[in-house]
């Protein structure tokens, strides 16, 4: 083991967080940096400049889109004959908001994540919080160590132990069923809405809006115009914690 990686190991000052980042990771970080900042919540991020933050915000938008690329590769090689559509179901399915909060403490990210405890009283806010720290998590692996480097922890440390890719091919998770229940249940109308694409976008390309009670909640894009409600359906369910 380079010496660099014994001293932040065992002499570095800051050995107590590395030694809990390599429990969790499975190797020693670079850049310690990266790590504090995934996962650090806005609600106790310092404002940097031009409203700012230096939160976990930036990297869980990078560990979205790379994240969603290793999936979207394995789930290819996995099925060779199966259509697009059946493809980014599945992949909706690993990433959901429920899949990912429920990955985060299997990995013990709830015991790493910093944030303002007064989150707890408003679950809207707070329900995303494991889910978004993970993606953050990604993206600093990423940083740290390089796309290749990132699909193979991705891969071996989180799919392979914790995801029954199979069984998940199995269960169906309409979200558009439980979203209009709640609504149902709380007295609120709700609509599906085909929203006209910009000029100059792709016309095959159909984008799905929900209002509830006239009120734009989430939206959902889309080749294939049920994906979009799905899509749709699966954000505006996360939005209002359902």
């Amino acid at each position: 083991m380079p010496f660099s990686k014994i001293y932040k190991l065992h002499f570095s000052p800051h050995r107590k967080y590395v030694k809990s980042l390599k429990n969790l990771l499975g190797f020693i970080p670079s850049n310690l940096n990266l790590y504090r900042m995934a996962f650090r919540h806005r609600s106790v991020a310092i404002p940097l400049k031009n409203g700012a933050k230096n939160s976990n915000e930036r990297l869980e938008f990078l560990g979205d889109a790379v994240l969603g690329c290793v999936i979207a590769e394995v789930l290819f090689k996995l099925y060779p004959y199966k259509e697009e559509g059946f493809l980014t179901e599945m992949r909706s399915k690993i990433v959901s908001r429920v899949n990912l909060n429920q990955l985060a403490k299997k990995l013990g990210l709830d015991e790493l994540i910093e944030f303002d405890n007064r989150m707890v009283n408003y679950p809207n806010k707070s329900g995303s919080l494991l889910g978004d720290a993970f993606e953050a998590l990604i993206g600093a692996v990423y940083m740290d160590k390089g796309y290749n480097f990132t699909k193979d922890f991705i891969i071996t440390r989180i799919l392979k132990p914790h995801v029954d890719i199979h069984t998940l091919e199995l269960t169906e998770t309409n979200f558009k069923s439980k979203l209009i229940e709640w609504c149902q249940h709380h007295g609120k109308d709700i609509t599906f809405e085909v929203i006209a694409n910009a000029e100059g976008e792709n016309s095959k390309l159909f984008t799905i809006q929900i209002d509830i009670d006239g009120e734009n909640c989430a939206t959902g894009r889309d080749y294939n115009k049920k994906n979009a409600e799905k899509l749709a359906a699966e954000k505006a369910c996360e939005v209002l914690n359902i």
